[in-house]
């Protein structure tokens, strides 16, 4: 089992006992340090006694568990107005939305997209996006990651 997969079922329980839910997390490693994003998400979002709440319970976990075997920073916090997607069906309450997406290996000539999500096909496996006239249907394996894009009245 990969490691963010390991993490993923050490946050997940814990998030949810707290009435939240695990949106996702990322693991990078650095030179000297790593560093564990865990996003939480709620209902009604979350604060930040939510998000120390968790931080606190998971770093004792992880403790424990020792699975990450070299220094690493914790971080724990809402996805955001520019939440990454980590999931196809995280996509989904995101139609008419801008997003960009960077991909796995060239479609149609671009490794990168921005556009407004036009669908999501959960059987098919693919998220529409519009870049102008162009509509591209991706087959979501070759995202390889992609954030909403916050947009402000002006």
């Amino acid at each position: 089992m990969a490691l963010v997969e390991k993490l993923n079922d050490i946050a997940r329980p814990l998030v949810e006992e707290a009435g939240l839910s695990l949106w996702g997390l990322q693991y990078q490693t650095g030179a000297q340090t790593g560093l564990l994003r865990v996003y939480i998400d709620g209902p009604d979002g979350v604060n930040v006694d939510q998000c120390a709440a968790i931080s606190r319970q998971l770093s004792v976990l992880l403790d424990a568990e020792d699975i990450i075997r070299s220094a690493y920073r914790l971080e724990v916090s809402s996805p955001g107005m520019a939440r990454p997607f980590f999931t196809l069906e995280q996509y989904q309450g995101f139609e008419g939305h801008v997003v960009k997406v960077k991909l796995r290996y060239a479609y149609e000539g671009r490794k990168r997209i921005k556009g407004i999500v036009s669908s999501i096909d959960t059987r098919q496996r693919e998220l529409g996006i519009v870049d102008g006239d162009t509509e591209y249907l991706l087959p979501f394996e070759a995202v390889e990651s992609g954030q909403l894009v916050p947009q402000f009245e002006k």
